[in-house]
């Protein structure tokens, strides 16, 4: 027994070796585990929303590289910021486009002015082109009648010479002498603190008045400009999905309320906050785009002026018309200029140039310029109007 006792004892050892060595190897494969024991919990991938029908598509979010520590979570990292197109060479390639598209506007003109003798039902001819476009009668008599008196006086038969006479008529039409810059300069306030510019942005819906809001968006960043987005249309969930996958394309943040329906002065005087608290040189509000009745719209967008107004003054209120509806959208200029207090036109779709001259009509009844104008779907395809490359490119130049 006694010859035993050494091997008893050696297999003793060894089995307590290997009982220590499981435990180390157990206790290293728990710590290896997130779990509700270990003090982490897993990773957490943030999958973007779904852009809207026509909008630009998010970006997907990657992976964030970052070690979770006790009570931490990892999350997916933002998406990709965008840098936008230069606002600059926005024109050239607008007013291409525009010339590209045909122009039934101004080749119907140009068509009549170049026969040899203008009888008067060539005038009436010309008369009637222009009020299809939507020019308006009061404009198109005016235009006319310049016409007949300059091609009489100056004997002008040559294409180029027609040309030339109509281009000179049409840019006096749209009016270059409007001012058309936009009012998004920072000012201070008594104390001296920022206070950023805020501009209100209104219109039905249908219009593209959210997309514009992103892109308009977009071409202040592309100025080096500072932007915080309110989304105050919480009638339509989809409207604050929309505005803030535009927002996130370019690094902009989003204020919108937590659930459909809200109190839309609420998210306004929010955005406007958040502007200022974070020092912005811009906060753009969407609104919602309903007009049932005058009286609700009044009291609607009345609220959202003064409630903004408490926190910082406005500094434009931009109107976003389809320019390809016509009468109606001037009918709804009309309502909107009553009760908002409208400073600037947007035109969307203008590509559509067969009805180019609501441009003329829609100052004209309002007495605000034209500011911006929309061509195409693209994320950059707003751009500050010109009247001169306007009139180039329903000209084909």
């Amino acid at each position: 027994m006694n010859d035993l006792l050494p091997l008893w004892i050696l297999l003793g050892a060894l089995l307590l070796v290997g009982l220590v060595t499981a435990g180390t190897v157990s206790v290293r494969r728990r710590r290896r585990t997130p779990g509700l024991g270990s003090g982490t919990t897993p990773t957490t991938t943030v999958e973007p929303g779904p852009a809207a029908p026509g909008e630009p598509a998010p970006v997907e979010a990657g992976t964030s590289t970052t070690t979770a520590g006790p009570g931490t979570v990892e999350v997916a990292a933002p998406p990709a910021v965008e840098r936008p197109e230069p606002v600059g060479g926005r024109l050239v390639r607008l007013r291409e486009r525009l010339a590209r598209s045909g122009s039934p506007l101004g080749a119907r003109l140009l068509a009549v002015l170049s026969r040899d003798h203008l009888t008067e039902d060539d005038w009436d001819e010309l008369e009637e082109t222009l009020l299809l476009a939507d020019v308006g009668a009061g404009p198109a008599g005016e235009l006319i009648e310049n016409l007949r008196t300059r091609v009489r006086v100056l004997g002008v038969r040559d294409a180029q010479s027609v040309r030339d006479l109509l281009r000179e008529e049409l840019v006096a039409l749209v009016d270059p002498a409007l001012d058309r810059s936009l009012a998004t300069t920072p000012t201070a306030a008594e104390d001296g603190a920022p206070v950023p510019a805020v501009v209100l942005v209104v219109g039905v819906n249908g219009t593209g008045k959210t997309t514009t809001v992103g892109k308009l968006a977009r071409v202040l960043v592309a100025e080096d400009r500072s932007v915080v987005l309110g989304a105050a249309d919480t009638f339509r969930a989809a409207a604050a999905d929309q505005l803030q996958t535009w927002g996130s394309r370019v690094g902009v943040p989003t204020v919108r309320a937590d659930r459909d329906g809200a109190d839309p002065a609420a998210v306004a005087f929010d955005a406007v906050r958040r502007g200022r608290t974070e020092g912005a040189d811009v906060v753009l509000v969407d609104t919602a785009g309903r007009l049932q009745n005058k009286a609700g719209l009044m009291d609607e967008l009345g609220k959202i002026r003064r409630v903004i107004t408490k926190e910082a003054p406005l500094s434009e209120v931009l109107l976003v018309l389809d320019a390809t509806t016509g009468q109606n959208g001037l009918n709804q200029a009309r309502v909107f200029g009553e009760v908002a207090g409208v400073t600037g036109i947007v035109l969307t779709k203008l590509d559509g140039t067969a009805r180019g001259g609501i441009v003329v009509a829609v100052q004209r009844e309002l007495g605000v310029p034209v500011k911006l104008v929309g061509l195409g779907e693209g994320p950059d395809d707003l751009a500050p109007f010109d009247p001169e490359q306007f009139v180039d490119g329903l000209l084909g130049d």
